[in-house]
């Protein structure tokens, strides 16, 4: 399998390696629930990157809404060039158990 690697012209800063090295740490550990608050535009989805990177595991995104999902494929597309990086959308308008 291809090592996972992030691609971008910057590097962690302000809470983000604290944040990253945490995150990565309950992965490894086992923790079953974790989760990375922070403001629009703050850098949350570059930790998760490097979070994946960290922990080198495939991992499965999953976004509230159809133009969030595009956009964090976009973004990890960008980060991840030379792994795969998929995109699904469920079709159903509403819920059924």
């Amino acid at each position: 399998m291809q090592k996972f690697e992030v691609v971008a012209d910057f590097v962690p800063t302000g809470d983000q390696p604290q944040a990253i090295e945490a995150l990565a740490e309950g992965i490894r550990s086992g923790m079953q629930q974790q989760v990375l608050r922070g403001i629009t535009g703050s850098g949350k989805t570059f930790a998760i990157a490097k979070v994946v990177e960290a922990v080198q595991k495939p991992t499965l995104v999953v976004a509230h809404n159809k133009t969030l999902a595009a956009q964090l494929c976009a973004e990890f597309r960008e980060f991840f060039p030379h792994n795969a990086v998929e995109f699904f959308v469920s079709y159903y308008d509403y819920y059924q158990p």
